[in-house]
């Protein structure tokens, strides 16, 4: 067995006993707490708060690469050239925001809760979906996409069985990329009352308790480090069927 399929077997194994049985650290956080303050979050539920946020995470993930991807199909086709500077345009403007800016301004309209988290983080997922889309699609091999139009396949064939499949490792590697992000991104959700894994970290700060904080960014930091892994582990495998040697960064 491959020592780096261990240590990630190892890493998830911890982080499923952080979340079932916190109380097992227990020992470990004391050691960042003072006597008389809790050392293990105790204010919800470990495991169902990873739950929502993740859960967050993955709505806004899923609506960004419907879009992304779907503007990048668009301006790649030959009637959607002249819609490249506008797609681009929509893609870059959650970048221009920061995500708190997006959460404030979505607020008064939207409330308190979960929905301005996800508008921040759809916003802000789009533009490395978009442009490593956008990269896939233009950067394929040519010897391939002739001979896709010499066996006589419609545009929509190429597009399905053939541009497609080649430009996904460069296209997952986006994803990725948005996803890692959002994982740390969501944490401020909890500024405006979204349920995600930044109440401890925001509860570390307003008791000025270390534990805390080392507990949030311990589940966070796992989290993103093996979604980042299982994405990787993804792109290779199809990258080595595909026969394309790069990707997108």
């Amino acid at each position: 067995m491959k020592i780096g399929l261990v240590l990630r077997l190892l890493a998830c194994a911890a982080l499923v006993l952080h979340l079932l049985r916190p109380d097992w650290f227990e020992g470990f956080y004391a050691l960042f707490a003072d006597p008389q303050q809790p050392a293990i979050y105790n204010r919800g539920d470990l495991l169902e708060i990873a739950a929502t946020h993740l859960g967050i995470v993955a709505a806004a993930m899923t609506a960004s690469t419907l879009l992304g991807v779907g503007l990048g199909i668009l301006v790649t086709r030959p009637f959607g050239v002249e819609f490249l500077p506008f797609s681009r345009a929509i893609a870059n403007m959650g970048q221009t925001f920061p995500p708190v800016a997006v959460l404030a301004l979505a607020v008064p309209a939207l409330g308190f809760g979960t929905a301005p988290t996800l508008v921040a983080l759809f916003l802000y997922g789009l533009l490395p979906i978009f442009e490593n889309t956008l990269a896939g699609l233009t950067n394929l091999p040519p010897a391939v996409t002739e001979a896709a139009r010499g066996m006589g396949m419609t545009g929509w064939q190429r597009l399905s069985q053939v541009e497609l499949p080649l430009a996904l490792p460069v296209i997952l590697s986006g994803i990725r990329l948005s996803t890692v992000i959002a994982l740390a991104t969501a944490t401020i959700g909890s500024t405006v009352g979204a349920r995600t894994l930044g109440e401890i970290i925001i509860a570390g700060l307003l008791s000025d308790n270390t534990a805390y904080l080392l507990q949030g960014g311990i589940i966070v930091g796992a989290l993103a480090v093996l979604i980042y892994d299982g994405f990787s582990a993804i792109e290779r495998r199809l990258m080595r069927r595909t026969g394309r040697a790069g990707r997108a960064a």
